[in-house]
């Protein structure tokens, strides 16, 4: 187990349940910025082809509009997550949700939307360790 007690119900973070945390801490900061930043650059892809019919009828003005506004969105999350990780993991995690159920309706891009599953859970696991350090410094 990667955590252990020195009392009943104290817990303390191990070396590499620590590297654990950067690293997803990282990642879930520098990811969201990174993409949502490109939403107004466009040099990675044309976003506003990910965007499912049904959800473009639902938001008002262009795809291109709600992309924009899923970049700022995106930008926000990742700075949460930098600033404070147990509550930016759930939200990360919210979003690649609403993101995974965006790309199945659309019916194209299920191994993105695969990709994003497998990012979810990591985002859930930051979650759960960031939780454990904040007990662990209780």
């Amino acid at each position: 187990m990667d955590m252990k007690t020195s009392a009943p119900g104290a817990t303390r973070t191990t070396p590499g349940a620590a590297r654990a945390f950067l690293l997803l801490r990282t990642v879930f900061t520098v990811a969201p910025i990174a993409f949502g930043l490109d939403k107004f650059a466009g040099l990675l892809t044309d976003w506003d082809q990910y965007l499912a019919p049904w959800i473009n009828d639902l938001v008002p003005g262009t795809a291109h509009q709600a992309m924009l506004a899923v970049g700022v969105v995106e930008v926000v999350a990742g700075l949460v997550v930098a600033f404070a990780p147990r509550f930016g993991g759930p939200l990360v995690a919210a979003w690649l949700a609403g993101i995974i159920v965006n790309l199945v309706t659309l019916g194209e891009f299920y191994d993105v939307a695969l990709r994003d599953f497998g990012l979810l859970v990591g985002a859930l696991a930051l979650t759960v360790l960031a939780w454990d350090r904040r007990k662990a410094s209780a």
